[in-house]
């Protein structure tokens, strides 16, 4: 394999052998050698998490951004793995204020001391793709600005080229990337950061997602200050409050916070089910809680998108899922999803009975929608479907909603929630369907269906008079049924045959004749061996033939 950065491929390399994946490291590579050093045996013991966590944040921006994303996905690691790598969506190390300085007059074309009033030097939080820095424009406002690392950019291109071709080999000789298809995995997460390095597009998700939720009182966008944004600085209204994370029992305690969780869970569900534009990482250190008692959703720079079919998809599959209906919901999925080679629906179909089965013993009112979500996309992975992505990212956000839900109102039920509000749901999404330009379109189409329906009646009209309709059915696989066909009656005439053979030498062994065999008439004995060496074939290739069409359904 020709790396071009072969020192990064390395960095790579020792990360899976350190984590059990020797045998992979060496197919990628027969000649890596690890060097025996303290950390060699960071993938074993208790530690490993916490490890993991570090390694990749040595590894720099692109693999600290990976953790982040591997925190929210508890499907693909185990629950200790998820904990240590949450820290990575926080605390990661700043870089220093003279790069802040230099990226800012750079990008706005202006001086810092012009553009602000106040611009501290000390980070409000410190990201893998920026930092914050809490600064005051000249009318007085308030404000935070995000700017981006320098050399960033080149550093995840970088990154990207190696994780490429490590992929591609991973998809194309191994069972795991074939079923996980690790290739378009890292191609949604490349797309995903190459919008999150995008500042313009993110003060672009903050102005449409806050002019979403205005109807809900309780939730509060920050609206960015568009000139003062560009593509790697993003400045925007400043939010006093504190993380969900900082939030303490007793504080929570100051305010009524079920209506508060029950309209963030709302608004998250018109997010995806109406509006078709949703904040897609809602982890409790994205969300603030006010000093007015308001949610404010931070960090939009990773945004989901779902279309209108796939809407109508998403919503069907969580009234399943809340009202514990596994057949239904496991139905809803296949439908959805791409079929592999080799696709096994019915153990999908089993599976998610049992997982629904596992589920009964518990209230349906304490189910995790989100988990369940994200444990039926795991079942149908390890069937042989491909999912939608947006089924996951539903799934990721649902769970993390949940958790910033407990954290704020020990009692919120997300499960309760999706049944009291699907009916407002499916009434504003056929509102949505009958906005006026869809009404006029269905309208010209009528009109366009009236206006021809006469033409086209007289011509069925007069074909029917003449004598002249045609009726062609196209049937599928109609070679093969006949052929199978072909094959049965072939083995019922030779049976027959086979039959008469024996039941004419049953009639002749009565005959006295000069020709024997064994003692026996010679052509009775004769017919006996025709009619048994005609079974055995018989016989023999009924087994080949039902063999070749096993094997050729598994393949």
């Amino acid at each position: 394999m020709k790396i071009k950065h072969l020192s990064r491929y390395r960095e790579i390399l020792m990360l899976f052998w350190r984590y059990g994946h020797s045998d992979l490291v060496r197919q990628l590579d027969e000649d890596f050698e690890p060097e025996k050093e303290s950390g060699s045996d960071a993938g074993k013991g208790d530690n490993a998490p916490e490890q993991l966590a570090n390694d990749l944040e040595a590894m720099g921006p692109t693999f600290i951004k990976l953790g982040q994303v591997l925190a929210g996905r508890p499907d693909l690691l185990p629950a200790p793995y998820v904990k240590a790598l949450a820290r990575l969506q926080d605390k990661v190390k700043p870089f220093p204020f003279e790069e802040v300085e230099a990226a800012v007059t750079e990008e706005l074309g202006v001086r810092l001391s012009k553009a602000f009033a106040r611009f501290d030097e000390e980070p409000l939080a410190a990201a893998s793709l920026g930092q914050v820095h809490a600064a005051a424009l000249r009318d007085g406002r308030e404000v935070v600005v995000k700017v981006q690392r320098p050399g960033i950019r080149a550093t995840i291109a970088e990154d990207f080229e190696v994780l490429a071709e490590i992929a591609e080999f991973m998809d194309t000789h191994t069972e795991m990337g074939q079923r996980f298809r690790f290739g378009s995995i890292l191609a949604e997460f490349r797309e995903t950061i190459k919008r999150e390095l995008n500042y313009e597009m993110e003060a672009q998700n903050l102005r449409a997602v806050g002019a979403n939720l205005q109807e809900f009182p309780h939730i509060f966008v920050p609206a960015p200050i568009t000139d003062y944004c560009s593509r790697a600085v993003l400045t925007m209204e400043r939010v006093s409050g504190s993380k969900v994370t900082e939030i303490g029992p007793l504080a929570s305690l100051e305010y009524d916070a079920a209506p508060i969780v029950e309209e963030l869970f709302k608004s998250y569900l018109q997010q995806v089910l109406v509006d078709g534009l949703f904040h897609a990482d809602p982890h409790p250190g994205n969300i603030f809680v006010t000093l007015d008692g308001q949610l404010a959703l931070l960090d939009l720079g990773m945004v989901g998108y779902v279309s209108p079919g796939m809407q109508t998809s998403l919503l069907k599959i969580l009234m399943a899922v809340s009202e514990g209906q596994g057949e239904r919901a496991a139905d809803i999925v296949i439908g959805m999803s791409t079929k592999r080679k080799g696709a096994d629906v019915g153990d999908f179909r089993r599976e998610v009975s049992k997982l629904v089965a596992r589920q009964q013993d518990q209230n349906l009112d304490d189910l995790n929608v989100g988990q369940s979500l994200l444990d039926l996309s795991s079942l149908a992975r390890t069937s042989g479907l491909i999912v939608p992505s947006e089924l996951t990212v539903l799934g990721k956000a649902l769970m993390q909603l949940d958790e910033v839900g407990k954290r704020l109102d020990p009692e919120f039920n997300p499960s309760a929630s999706i049944r009291r509000h699907v009916d407002d749901l499916m009434s504003e999404q056929m509102k949505r369907n009958l906005a006026t330009g869809n009404v006029f379109g269905t309208l010209l189409e009528a009109k366009e269906f009236m206006t021809q329906l006469p033409a086209r009646l007289n011509r069925i009209m007069d074909v029917v008079t003449n004598s002249e309709l045609q009726v062609k059915v196209k049937a599928l696989d109609a070679n093969t049924a006949l052929d199978g066909m072909q094959k049965i009656a072939n083995r019922i005439t030779m049976g027959m045959v086979l039959s008469a053979l024996i039941m004419a030498a049953s009639l002749m062994m009565r005959v006295d004749t000069d020709f024997q065999l064994f003692g026996y008439p010679g052509l009775a004995i004769l017919c006996f061996l025709a009619a048994a060496a005609g079974g055995f074939y018989l016989v023999f290739s009924i087994f080949i033939q039902d063999y070749r069409s096993r094997k050729d359904l598994e393949e």
